[in-house]
């Protein structure tokens, strides 16, 4: 079984002021999907972001944490209305955002789906097409034709 990204988790034209106002906005529209309060998402999110910045390149950021329990994972595409300073490697402001939220207690398939995004978004055709889209039903099916589709995790017991 696979999760794809599907149009009701894009965010078209998305405006942000910023790297934390994207993160409340995305940790927002990520508590509406899952049954986590927006504080807990948006707290593990900036925790991960102390870390280092998740920005790729490219004005591309994926934001990405493991949460408590065995929830299934989640992603969401946002494309920004206007790109915003990231603290990318490149020092190129992000447009293009992936979030991807895992459970901590189903680890499998965290890292290969976290490697297999970073490849997908390191396709100058994908990212032309999503820079290019002109809705969510067009992205998500970019998407599902360039194999954006992420693992579920195993349920352990």
């Amino acid at each position: 079984m696979t999760t794809v990204i599907a149009a009701a988790d894009v965010l078209l034209d998305l405006p942000a002021g910023g790297r934390l106002d994207l993160l409340k906005t995305l940790a927002t529209h990520a508590a509406r999907r899952l049954p986590r309060p927006e504080a807990e998402i948006l707290g593990a999110l900036q925790n991960r972001e102390a870390l280092g910045s998740t920005a790729l390149g490219r004005g591309v950021a994926l934001p990405h944490t493991r949460l408590r329990g065995n929830d299934p994972p989640l992603m969401l595409l946002a494309r920004l209305m206007s790109p915003i300073d990231y603290d990318a490697p490149d020092e190129e402001p992000v447009d293009l955002v992936v979030l991807m939220l895992w459970p901590e207690d189903s680890p499998d398939g965290f890292l290969p789906a976290l490697a297999e995004t970073c490849r997908a978004l390191r396709e100058p055709a994908i990212l032309r097409g999503l820079r290019a889209a002109t809705s969510a039903e067009e992205v998500a099916s970019l998407l599902r034709r360039h194999g954006g589709a992420v693992a579920e995790p195993k349920n352990e017991g």
